[in-house]
């Protein structure tokens, strides 16, 4: 310290960054306290206080619509009233997926098994439901061929072949599946033969295609959550890391061993190679992985790698444009929460929810913890902006699958999260433990701030469900964003936005040529009322599950966008001029707005 310049200041930053320097072992397992013996990290900590209400109108209720429209199986992952095995619990993602490229998003929904076999005609199964454009969809599983059974978890699509019908990748506890799209009709199973094949039993969770070398084929990441041997884990209650609230639980995932992801490259030849370890993946080490995701967090054109890993240190892969990655999570603020601790992180939501142009990260947390919103500093650092943003206020709930999506098209992206524990026998012993929890809405209030509503939304929010994966699309064509949610134990909910804000918006489909022709990566900013909105084409988010590939932006009172720009994977950035709202429109790379239609409503 030079004479004269007063005592230095420990920020986040100085401190991330010591704790980086001085290795894994500051912020590990032994680091943090054992609250209640259970398996996960837990912080024990009381929701903030709550600030007073803006007193402004929330326009928005939603109805579950998912019985009426045909959505009824159930999803089975082992015993409904006591989980033997983690297995059992976490539970799966879930999609919207325009398989057939009609414009009206479709459905599918991942399934679990039994951990006793039945007969292979009642084992449940995966479903792809078709969108009857009239607000039913069809089971078309079992014509789509999509009937492979297992312990199916996370879902991820994408155009890996360029042939224009994006295809489809799933991981399992057992052997992953990708499968690909046949026309919109039906799919085949391609994994061999695009060499994904497994040598050994792994339990694979998030996915995400993603061109991170830019050649215009999608490669795909993948995140595995702990090595597992059914015959080998101790029984419920065994040890310290086997009991929640003094319950015997099933065990996990602290005292078993965590896992490595994994990165295959796209060979454009319809397989892909193993570059794990050449690319740098390999070099993180173990995590208990759960969600990824691919965003281009410092806006250098390149895509990066985002990991949501329980109880230990979220992972952040920076794209090095040579094809390798170097892992970043600690130099840059997002491996742990404000006071350098770990999270049991699930679910991802990234977007530009505060309008300055760079994406900032919300990540779910365990019961007794804080969901943690990232605020993105121009590429170089993460902030913890929690309490500041008003959004640590709920601590009681086990949160998912959540996503930043403007839910009123205001023009400032809402959050929305789903809920739900994974210990079905601790409310027995303890009632006021609810299994089944609400799900929670946060209004964007603009200047990065925003305030709970869920109390506002009607009862396809306030219902309790133990819901895991949620994915966001305008299933109808309205102009208002929909929410389909996986229930454990229960069909899937489909929650229909019931808007009367009467606001603008615009859609946006977009197709590449140059680049992959799913347009994964590509940012589109929309332009309009003294604005600039930036969002940011995914394969996967979360909490693994796939959202709708198009683009929704809200307008509030705007009727027309003065200019949308996109800037493709390639690197080519082009310039559409002013638009009308209240449409669908599909532009592709090198020929701008080729399709466009007003709302069906």
């Amino acid at each position: 310290m030079a004479e004269g310049s007063g005592p230095m200041r420990l920020t986040r930053r100085l401190f991330l960054k010591s704790a980086a320097a001085l290795g894994p072992g500051l912020s590990g397992r032994c680091s943090l306290p054992s609250l209640d013996a259970q398996g996960v990290a837990s912080m024990g900590i009381p929701p903030a206080p709550r600030p007073k209400f803006s007193g402004r109108r929330f326009p928005v209720t939603f109805s579950d619509v998912g019985a009426e429209a045909g959505l009824i199986a159930p999803a089975t992952y082992g015993s409904q009233q006591f989980d033997k095995y983690i297995f059992e619990a976490n539970g799966p993602g879930i999609a919207f997926y325009d398989y057939d490229n009609d414009g009206w998003p479709d459905v599918f929904v991942p399934n679990g098994t039994k951990l006793q076999r039945s007969p292979a005609a009642l084992e449940p199964t995966n479903h792809l439901y078709h969108n009857n454009r009239d607000g039913t969809f069809t089971d078309v599983t079992y014509r789509a061929g999509l009937t492979h059974r297992g312990w199916c978890y996370g879902v991820c699509i994408g155009d890996y072949d360029n042939d224009g019908y994006d295809d489809l990748f799933l991981t399992y506890f057992g052997k992953n599946v990708l499968y690909h799209n046949d026309g919109g009709r039906k799919f085949t199973d391609v994994t061999e033969k695009a060499g994904l094949a497994q040598a050994r039993r792994r339990w694979a969770t998030g996915c995400t295609l993603v061109d991170y070398d830019r050649d215009g084929w999608l490669d795909l990441f993948i995140s595995h959550y702990a090595r597992i041997d059914p015959r080998k884990i101790p029984p419920p209650g065994a040890n310290e890391y086997c009991r929640f609230e003094d319950v015997p639980v099933a065990c996990g995932p602290l005292g078993l061993p965590p896992e490595t992801c994994a990165l295959y490259r796209n060979k454009g030849d319809g397989t892909f190679s193993d570059e794990s370890v050449a690319a740098g993946i390999s070099k993180a080490g173990p995590r208990y992985n759960l969600t990824a995701l691919a965003f281009d967090y410092d806006d250098d054109g390149w895509p990066d790698i985002f990991v949501a890993c329980d109880s230990t240190r979220n992972l952040l892969f920076r794209n090095n444009h040579n094809g390798t990655l170097s892992e970043v999570g600690l130099d840059s603020g997002v491996a742990t929460n404000n006071d350098g601790m770990e999270q049991a992180n699930m679910g991802v939501a990234v977007e530009d929810y505060a309008g300055t142009g760079w994406p900032g990260l919300y990540v779910t947390h365990f019961s007794g913890d804080t969901p943690v919103l990232y605020q993105n500093l121009k590429g170089q650092f993460f902030n913890d902006v929690t309490l500041a943003a008003g959004l640590a206020v709920e601590t009681a709930y086990v949160g998912w699958g959540t996503g930043f999506v403007d839910l009123d098209n205001d023009g400032w992206l809402d959050l929305f999260e789903v809920t739900g524990s994974i210990y079905p026998s601790v409310e027995r012993s303890h009632p006021s433990y609810k299994f089944k929890t609400p799900r929670l809405v946060f209004r964007n209030l603009g200047g990065g701030s925003f305030e709970e509503v869920s109390e506002l939304c009607g009862s396809g929010v306030t219902t309790p469900h133990s819901s895991r994966g949620c994915a966001f699309a305008d299933f109808n064509n309205d102009g208002s964003m929909d929410v389909a949610v996986q229930n454990m134990g229960e069909p899937p909910s489909l929650l229909a936005n019931r808007c009367r804000s009467g606001s603008h918006w615009i859609n946006i489909k977009l197709r590449g040529t140059h680049s992959n022709r799913s347009a994964i990566g590509a940012r589109i900013a929309v332009y309009g009322g003294g604005r600039r909105q930036v969002s940011e084409v995914l394969s996967g988010s979360s909490y693994i599950s796939q959202s709708d590939l198009r683009q929704h932006f809200g307008l509030g009172s705007e009727r027309r966008v003065e200019k949308i720009e996109v800037r493709w994977p390639s690197g080519f950035v082009e310039a559409i001029g002013p638009q009308s709202c209240d449409q669908f429109m599909v532009i592709e790379e090198g020929r701008g707005v080729v399709s466009s239609r007003r709302t069906s409503a």
